[in-house]
């Protein structure tokens, strides 16, 4: 029977792909009337989809047609992308329940509130949220919507009435605006005429970064969590407004592959999601498989894919009382293209996709009361199970991080309390206004169970995402699980940034803790002003107050601009950046003076990224995000294709982030290194130091993960070496605070985000080792005891001089994702204090 199908599948799609025009007939149930006062997508666009690539601004555009045609749908715009796109949502209903939307919406809110047992289940509609295309170049999902939209808009008949009565539908026609434009462009430019299914042809090759990512090159699908992209905040408004009964999210995968549909491997759900969710998304799936047995697609499920990691879009509403669904349709990648399968057209492609979009709303409708049911019970129990008390974070020297995740928090409509007053718990001190307090007996138990536990014990050993990502720990932050509720002060209804007191005027000096999170911002400001600015490599004492090594030095006097100038600047640069600067009107302080040749002149950074073919997209965003909307820096995108006549001498620093392959040659070394030996500081990551060795930047050490495949079947080949890989975990590592590399940090233990297994063996001078992990590292996530064997004692940081320039070295992430604020200083220190290393 398969056999017989991928012959039929061949020729329809070779037929297909010789036919000049599509029909809709090709996508659309036949079997029900289409209201002929509605646009159809041809009559907007100018083609049927899947003859071209919808750009997101024709998808847009259409939406908004269908908006002002039909009362079942209305059209909210939530914000724009990075590029400036919109960010749409439609409301599809019937028309009675858009008159009376406002109260479903909060009927809807309070299953999930206490006295949700007096609401009448049988009364309610079950609200669905699709949503298409999160990677922009996993297109077909996007241009399925097209289609489901003119459906829910054009269907009539009484199962269309029906299904609308019954059912609040939140659609997301582009989950990726920015990446779906920048591929749709792609494909268009490059397609034939005569459409050439050849897997080699430049169509199904994207140029460096390609459309997957977002305008920073982030992975949407793994910020749901996380929530610190534009697009990301949107989504999430609409999931907390409404809390949704099923969250779909639809993707593609290989293009030899055919369709996928939850659940995903029993073994690696995430043990905090309830057994009921998988058995919901089970018989949710058996809609999904009798509709693809109609149009006869082959399709698969619980396998290849997982529901451990909350921050992707299929797993995030699994915490919250949702059912989420992945949807994985095999590519084409451009407009067809030869497969194990015979031919994939794109028209094939996104047929699949709407069919799940309708399978879905068929078994939300026909499940509606048990989903509804589900939701109720789901946060009834998690207020039951809670325990008393409440989790408290915070950082007494870094307040902005603690705000930070207290923001990420508030998005997800966890409640928060001020603290009330100093307290010390298991060693840990907090005090008012850096420090938060978290009542466990809350709606959102479940979630804070989610994002605070360090789990280092797991099912399986294989994971489709990350196996780790403790918020408290990415923020670096003391954090106690033990408090008691009485520590708590004021709710907090608008979360609001700590105060920081302004400069008052010194003809002296001025003084800058390196603490805060923003500090390097202001830093930034100030030498771009033209201010020097000088570093303190020991503490040093104003009167009762303790400044740490890192401190910035601003004089009064011999400066290009006079006191009052530089009093008024940096009264401005405290507020713009939230840091504290403080006057000083002697230098005659406890410790070193403040002429001492212990503060260390600063100068202005001008920094350059590589990025283009070889380099991971994903490490340089986070770079160039980091940069740009995090500390308001210029950073320099150099891409590798032209690296051969770039000027370097313009660059004070050059970081190369994870790359594959052989993205940088003799000849990029060769340049590299004379530039480093100029005064350069050359700054790698992850499998830079392979990279570094190997051209004899550096002389590094590692230890191997020697494991054998003994006892070993063929058909267990890849799990054993799955096992053996680090798919994102969190580590301890000792900081000596005295190396410029750690300036900023209060303690000498940091939490550091690790996915790979290059161990760099620490070197015999004590001193050269800032930061080593500890003896017992593993804080929270997987490692195979064979790696864990070899990580303590290894170095994540390295540095060596060459002639006038520095090469660093970090084996992990300091940027991880957007969300990792506790490591981001690591990497500015080494921009702006390289040279005293």
């Amino acid at each position: 029977m398969r056999s017989l199908f991928i012959v039929l599948f061949l020729f329809f799609n070779l037929h297909l792909l010789a036919q000049e025009e599509l029909d809709l007939s090709y996508y659309l149930p036949q079997d029900v009337k289409y209201n002929a006062e509605i646009p159809k997508p041809q009559d907007v666009l100018g083609y049927i989809p899947g003859e071209w690539h919808a750009s997101h601004d024709q998808i847009v555009n259409y939406m908004r047609a269908l908006a002002e045609a039909s009362p079942r749908i209305t059209l909210e715009n939530r914000g724009r992308t990075f590029e400036g796109r919109p960010l749409i949502l439609l409301k599809i209903t019937s028309e009675g329940n858009h008159q009376n939307l406002e109260e479903i919406r909060r009927r809807h809110v309070a299953l999930t509130e206490p006295g949700s047992e007096d609401l009448d289940l049988s009364e309610m509609p079950v609200v669905v949220n699709q949503g298409f295309s999160i990677h922009g170049n996993e297109a077909s999902g996007a241009n399925a919507a097209l289609l489901a939209a003119y459906y829910l808009a054009a269907a009539e008949g009484p199962e269309i009435e029906e299904l609308l009565q019954n059912t609040v539908i939140l659609f997301d026609p582009v989950f990726n605006p920015d990446g779906l434009q920048r591929f749709a462009s792609w494909v268009n430019t490059n397609k034939s005429a005569n459409i050439n299914p050849d897997p080699q042809d430049r169509e199904y090759d994207e140029t460096w970064p390609g459309g997957r990512t977002n305008h920073y090159w982030f992975d949407m699908n793994r910020d749901w969590l996380p929530v610190q992209l534009p697009e990301s905040r949107a989504r999430i408004e609409t999931f907390h407004n409404w809390y949704p009964n099923v969250l779909t999210d639809h993707h593609e995968m290989g293009s030899n592959s055919t369709f996928f549909f939850q659940p995903g491997i029993p073994s690696r759900t995430h043990p905090l999601t309830p057994d009921l969710n998988q058995e919901l998304t089970r018989e949710i799936g058996t809609y999904h498989a009798a509709a693809f047995d109609d149009i006869g697609s082959l399709y698969y499920t619980e396998e290849n894919y997982d529901d451990f990691y909350y921050g992707k879009g299929s797993t995030f509403p699994d915490i919250q009382g949702s059912v989420g669904i992945l949807f994985e349709q095999g590519s084409s990648r451009g407009h067809a293209q030869e497969t194990d399968h015979g031919v994939l057209t794109f028209p094939f492609t996104i047929r699949n996709q709407f069919t799940a979009a309708l399978s879905t709303l068929e078994a939300a409708k026909e499940m509606r009361v048990r989903l509804l049911e589900y939701q109720r019970n789901f946060y009834q129990n998690a207020r039951k199970e809670a325990e008393k008390g409440a989790y408290v974070f915070g950082n007494r020297k870094d307040a902005s991080s603690a705000y930070h995740l207290a923001e990420i928090l508030k998005r997800h409509k966890v409640e928060l309390h001020e603290l009330r007053e100093p307290f010390t718990e298991n060693g840990e001190s907090f005090e008012p206004g850096s420090s938060y307090v978290v009542p466990k007996k809350q709606k959102q138990h479940r979630l804070l169970e989610a994002m605070f536990e360090q789990r280092t014990e797991f099912q399986d050993s294989l994971f489709y995402d990350i196996s780790a990502w403790t918020f408290p720990l990415a923020f670096n932050l003391d954090f106690t699980d033990e408090a008691r509720m009485s520590v708590a002060g004021q709710m907090i209804d608008s979360l609001t940034r700590p105060a920081v007191d302004l400069p008052a005027k010194s003809e002296y000096a001025y003084l800058m803790e390196w603490h805060p999170y923003e500090a390097p911002k202001a830093l930034n400001e100030i030498l771009n002003k033209g201010l020097r600015a000088q570093v303190a490599m020991q503490p040093f004492n104003v009167g009762n107050k303790k400044y740490d090594y890192g401190t910035i030095l601003i004089p009064a006097q011999n400066q290009e601009i006079n006191s009052e100038e530089i009093y008024d600047f940096l009264r401005e640069v405290s507020k713009d950046a939230h840091v504290e600067i403080s006057a000083a009107d002697t230098g005659l302080t406890g410790g070193v003076n403040l002429g001492s040749n212990q503060f260390r002149a600063l100068e202005p950074q001008k920094v350059a990224l590589l990025v283009g073919e070889g380099i991971t997209p994903y490490d340089a965003g986070e770079i160039w995000h980091l940069f740009d909307q995090r500390y308001d820096m210029k950073i320099t995108k150099l891409d590798l294709k032209n690296f051969s006549r770039t000027d370097l001498s313009r660059y004070t620093d050059i970081i190369l982030s994870n790359a594959w392959g052989n993205a940088l040659g003799k000849d990029e070394a060769d340049k590299l290194k004379e530039w480093v030996r100029r005064g350069g500081t050359l700054i790698g990551y992850k499998n830079a130091a392979t990279w570094f060795d190997k051209n004899e930047f550096m002389e590094l050490e590692f230890k191997k993960n020697e494991v054998e495949a003994n006892n070993v079947t063929f058909e267990q080949r890849r799990d054993f070496r799955g096992a053996q890989g680090i798919g994102g975990a969190i580590f301890e590592a000792k900081q000596d605070l005295s190396h410029p590399v750690n300036f900023g940090y209060k303690d000498d233990k940091i939490a550091l985000f690790r996915d790979t297994t290059l161990f760099v063996e620490a070197d015999s001078t004590s001193y050269k080792n800032p930061i080593i992990y500890t003896e017992n590292p593993l804080l929270s996530g997987y490692i195979s005891e064979e790696n864990l064997e070899l990580l303590p004692g290894t170095v994540p940081f390295k540095h060596n001089s060459m002639g006038r320039g520095n090469i660093i070295l970090f084996t992990d992430n300091t940027n991880f994702r957007a969300f990792w604020y506790g490591t981001n200083k690591l990497l500015m220190n080494a921009i702006f204090f390289g040279d005293e290393m």
